[in-house]
């Protein structure tokens, strides 16, 4: 933090006896030490040229409010009702200070209403607030099911999102780390893109600590066999860990229902908007078991009847075994920047409700179909796996004689951002690209989209 005010740092150094500030960090070697200056802008000296720098900056960027977009992988433009920026742009909320019951303006009561309504979807009983990503979450769920079962290695689809790939290796730690779990890959079908079954039994033993599948999977498809993975990995003594999507609880089964141990997701389909670099929130959630309960990282707010009959209490349950409570003894580290994204949750799943989810999940069906079926008319474009998906599929360009970059940017000065570019990834399926639409895309914005590739092709 800043210290600019006249006499601070002098303050600071007198309190603590030092005599210079050299003297506070003259135990850190002299060669790891910056000798030439940095290479700085010029200071903004007031908070109008402030403004203007930023922006100028600011303006450089293409947004999805000024152009089409059909991106998605992990970041998806969902609507967010004017209603949940209002609740959680209010004081109580937005400058809350984490830890301080004295400033708890409802906010408990609003955790666990969300904490409540997600246990719901997902057919669990235990949900913990949001940490960072829903990669963080899938590591930090790998991590308890490595607790539990005292095992370290875990099993992940081959056809994963390589950001969340990256971050689950990361928290799975190097080979060298007392803590590291092995992370292994399992092969797709080639005809299905699901995982392949017959691989999974092969690589399942007694070292496996846990099995990771999503469902809609990364690349949009629907892992019709979920519950024969939960049973394969049971039978192993595993746990089974699934990731999905929120949204499509309400035309898909809750994963607690075909034999889901631990599940993570992203919280921003639920409310919250799409934002750069992150932060926009993942959970964890398990049945009401101990073992489980013991084995959590993070924030569990729960309720209780307290002196007063007829009066209910909100706060938090076994905080002692996080790094808040513990330090550098809690189960996993765990941070605070998230937690504004748990009451946008609890208001948008208030607002749908049961009826508002399956409403939302059959318009994202329905339109990603249409899509789907207008782009397979596209001369030279082709769906992969055309047979099931929910709001993103897999579309080939092999046969246009062009690649994905260059579709994508002749889309762009159309003002059409198209699929993320997948053909750099694992599972070899050539100049593809992976589309996203959901409740936002109209029927009129998806023949825009197909007219346009068909120029851009032609």
């Amino acid at each position: 933090m800043a210290n600019s005010a006249p006499g601070v740092l002098e303050a600071m150094l007198a309190e603590i006896g030092a005599g210079s500030v050299g003297e506070v960090f003259e135990q850190i070697p002299k060669d790891h030490l910056r000798t030439t200056p940095l290479d700085l802008p010029p200071a903004l000296t007031s908070e109008i040229e402030l403004r203007r720098d930023l922006v100028s900056k600011l303006k450089k960027n293409e947004s999805c409010e000024d152009n089409l977009s059909f991106l998605g992988a992990g970041v998806w433009q969902h609507h967010v009702p004017a209603i949940v920026d209002e609740i959680v742009g209010r004081t109580e909320f937005a400058t809350n200070v984490w830890g301080s019951y004295q400033s708890d303006h409802g906010r408990n009561q609003a955790w666990f209403e969300f904490n409540s309504q997600l246990g719901a979807l997902l057919n669990l009983d235990v949900v913990q607030l949001p940490v960072y990503s829903w990669g963080c979450a899938i590591g930090h769920a790998m991590r308890m099911a490595a607790r539990i079962t005292g095992r370290s290695k875990v099993l992940v689809p081959v056809l994963s999102d390589p950001e969340r790939l990256s971050v689950i290796r990361t928290y799975c730690q190097p080979l060298e780390m007392e803590g590291h779990i092995e992370v292994v890959t399992v092969a797709a079908d080639p005809t299905s893109g699901r995982l392949d079954l017959g691989d999974l039994a092969q690589k399942l033993g007694d070292d496996v600590a846990a099995v990771y599948f999503e469902n809609p999977a990364y690349l949009g498809t629907i892992e019709t066999g979920a519950a024969e993975i939960a049973r394969l990995a049971r039978s192993a003594g595993a746990e089974t860990i699934v990731g999905v999507d929120p949204a499509s609880l309400g035309v898909l089964k809750a994963p607690g229902d075909y034999g889901a141990d631990i599940v993570t997701g992203p919280v921003q389909p639920l409310g919250v908007h799409m934002h750069c670099g992150g932060g926009a929130g993942g959970f964890i959630a398990s049945r009401d078991e101990e073992r489980y309960v013991r084995a959590y990282n993070g924030f569990l707010v729960s309720i209780v009847e307290t002196q007063k009959p007829g009066q209910l209490g909100f706060g938090l349950a076994c905080p002692h075994q996080n790094s808040y409570g513990m330090r550098e003894n809690g189960n996993d580290w765990t941070g605070n920047s998230t937690y504004l994204w748990a009451i946008a949750g609890a208001v948008y799943m208030s607002l749908l409700g049961p009826e508002g989810f399956r409403e939302l999940g059959q318009l994202i069906v329905s339109r990603a179909c249409y899509a789907a079926t207008l782009l397979s008319e596209v001369p030279g474009a082709r769906i992969v796996w055309p047979e099931t998906t929910f709001k993103e599929f897999v579309v080939n360009f092999d046969d246009t004689g062009k690649t994905v970059a260059e579709i994508n940017d002749a889309l762009r000065a159309h003002g059409i951002f198209g699929g993320k570019d997948i053909s750099d990834e694992a599972g070899g399926l050539g100049q593809s690209a992976l589309y996203c639409v959901t409740e936002v895309h109209t029927a009129a914005d998806i023949r825009r989209l197909t007219d346009t590739l068909k120029e851009v092709l032609s």
